[in-house]
């Protein structure tokens, strides 16, 4: 099936190969030029690092990782602390090569880059905590977008190998003309949006752009009039199109759920996804015991679950909901995302749905 229940939490941050690459460069920039190859190696180890709070799971509370995953280790506050105990692992192999501050600075930048480049993302990212749990998510740039990396690992790798500060500014320039594009594109992704909105008559509504898998052409738009959800695809090229898409209604638990004991796990269960889903939380069209977040799909003018919570009406009061989430797109969902990629069929305008 194309589900699975997940003891540890699918793939939402940014990749780690972009993670390393972008942590490299941090380290490359601050390193002597006979320094940047282990400058490289730290600084994108250290940027991966934050990651390993997908350990931080439960078999017994399958969404224990909503709340730690992007919390703690991302945390701005967090990242002298994270630094050092990279900086601690690595040197006992590192103190052949490099007094202890240096391996820390390397470290301390490749570090601080991680929970930025998430933020940069469309998931959310803690980098607040303690002082607030708000998912901070700017949607510039896919969770995994070929077009951002590549370039990007190649001016590292040619970077660290040649011991070039040249090719590492460039490949920091590449970073920042690539999220200034991301940047661009979600402006007019939302100004968009609100236009399709205001075509339906749905006026003074905040519309929300994410970059679809894997580019910064095809977008996603949401927004909430009343009590239903609204979802389109925006592919913005050198002339914006709109790819006219579904509504839901939003989640009314005691209407949509009469049987659910407020007291329950499986209700509290509902409040926790309701807090990492922003609120966008709809029962599934396609499976009404299925409660989903609305924000994401693999088709971006679909409303189609890729996680949510599956319940059970005759579980016990102390049993918690399940987490599922998509593995792999169905042929049918990759055709229909590389046909508006492509422009196929001829989007329309911004028609009222």
């Amino acid at each position: 099936g194309r589900d699975a229940v997940f003891a540890a939490p699918p793939r939402h941050c940014m990749d780690p190969v972009s993670q390393g690459a972008v942590g490299a460069t941090a380290a490359l920039l601050v390193a002597g030029r006979e320094r940047m190859p282990a400058a490289a190696i730290l600084g994108g180890l250290s940027a991966m690092a934050a990651d390993l709070d997908v350990l931080i799971r439960s078999s017994s509370d399958p969404l224990l990782f909503l709340e730690y995953h992007r919390q703690v280790t991302h945390s701005l506050l967090f990242v002298p602390v994270g630094a050092l105990v990279c900086a601690a692992v690595a040197w006992p192999v590192a103190r052949r090569i490099l007094a202890f501050r240096s391996v820390f600075l390397y470290c301390l930048v490749g570090y601080a880059t991680h929970g930025l480049l998430d933020g940069c993302t469309s998931y959310g990212t803690q980098l607040l905590w303690p002082f607030s749990d708000r998912r901070i998510a700017w949607n510039l740039v896919s969770v995994v977008d070929p077009l951002f990396t590549l370039p990007l690992l190649a001016g590292v790798g040619g970077a660290a190998i040649r011991r070039s500060p040249g090719l590492a500014r460039a490949s920091l320039v590449w970073v920042v003309l690539y999220l200034g594009v991301g940047w661009a594109q979600h402006a007019r992704a939302q100004a968009f949006g609100r236009a399709m909105a205001r075509d339906r008559g749905h006026l003074a509504v905040a519309v929300e752009a994410k970059p679809a898998f894997g580019n910064l052409l095809l977008w996603k738009t949401f927004y909430r009039h009343g009590e239903r959800y609204f979802v389109d695809a925006a592919r913005m090229g050198f002339e914006p199109h709109g790819y006219v898409g579904q509504s839901t209604p939003r989640l009314d638990v005691a209407g949509d759920l009469p049987w659910l004991d407020p007291g329950s796990v499986q209700a509290r269960d509902i409040e926790r996804f309701r807090w990492f889903s922003d609120g966008y939380v709809a029962l599934d069209p396609a499976d009404p015991g299925r409660i989903i977040d609305v924000r994401y799909s693999m088709v971006p003018n679909r409303i189609e679950a890729l996680w949510g919570l599956r319940l059970d009406p005759g579980a016990p009061a102390a049993t918690h909901a399940e987490f599922f989430a998509s593995r792999e797109p169905t042929p049918e969902q990759r055709a229909a995302l590389v046909g508006m990629l492509l422009g196929r069929p001829k989007p329309s305008a911004r028609d009222p749905q």
